[in-house]
């Protein structure tokens, strides 16, 4: 049951994450054309739109969070703790968050959204098979380990699954062996209830690198044929 629920939450983070980046990337694409026409008319800077576009986001991320909080918390039947109930918030927050904000940064660095559409395709896997879940942390061999410490849906693993159950002291069989689920957790995975507010602060600071990449590329990067 334990590893259902584990697989359940990589597929919400892998595919909620996924459609967020895909969705954004024509809506960029397009308005950078009129950011290059508007940046050229001096009508206003392009460190404005950028920001303007990255505030923007927030409060329809911060609905589909609360949209998938309330579908997704009581299917899973998550412990009902309003601590607990805010760092799954949080985390998918932050994950929703991240993912909107890498498929703009794509767009800054890209010439076209074909490209960017590419590059967001090579992303996904990188993703994917970086989270921790398809290998865990622990058993990635050292040359790739640097892999999942740089990759964010690793990081959007652990907290959902450390918040949830990293001080359950229950009792499970695993592999044939009686172990607490949250010394499961350490072995197998390597998630520590104490690292959650290193966690947290990381959770935050991956779309706030992903946004300021986004800024400096639309202020910076031109790709119009001259």
């Amino acid at each position: 049951d334990f590893f259902t629920i584990i697989g359940s939450t990589y597929v919400f983070i892998i595919f909620t994450g996924t459609s967020n980046c895909s969705s954004v990337l024509p809506f960029i694409s397009t308005q950078r054309t009129i950011v290059y026409r508007e940046r050229f008319a001096r009508m206003y800077s392009s460190w404005a739109y950028s920001v303007a576009q990255v505030i923007i986001e927030i409060p329809y991320i911060f609905l589909e969070a609360v949209l998938f909080l309330t579908i997704t918390y009581p299917a899973v039947n998550f412990y009902g703790s309003a601590y607990k109930v805010f760092w799954y918030f949080y985390t998918v927050f932050c994950t929703l968050l991240y993912y909107k904000y890498l498929g703009m940064m794509l767009v800054s660095l890209t010439p076209t959204y074909q490209v960017a559409t590419i590059y967001a395709s090579l992303f996904y896997t990188l993703l994917s098979l970086f989270s921790g879940y398809l290998m865990p942390g622990p058993k990635f061999p050292k040359w790739w380990v640097w892999g999942y410490w740089i990759s964010p849906s690793s990081w959007s693993l652990k907290g959902l699954l450390t918040s949830q159950y990293g001080d359950i002291k229950e009792e499970i069989v695993a592999f044939g062996e009686k172990k607490a689920l949250n010394a499961f957790l350490d072995i197998q995975y390597g998630y520590k209830y104490q690292d959650l507010p290193i966690i947290a602060i990381v959770l935050l600071a991956f779309p706030l690198v992903f946004a300021s990449v986004f800024a400096y590329g639309i202020a910076k990067l031109n790709y119009q044929r001259r």
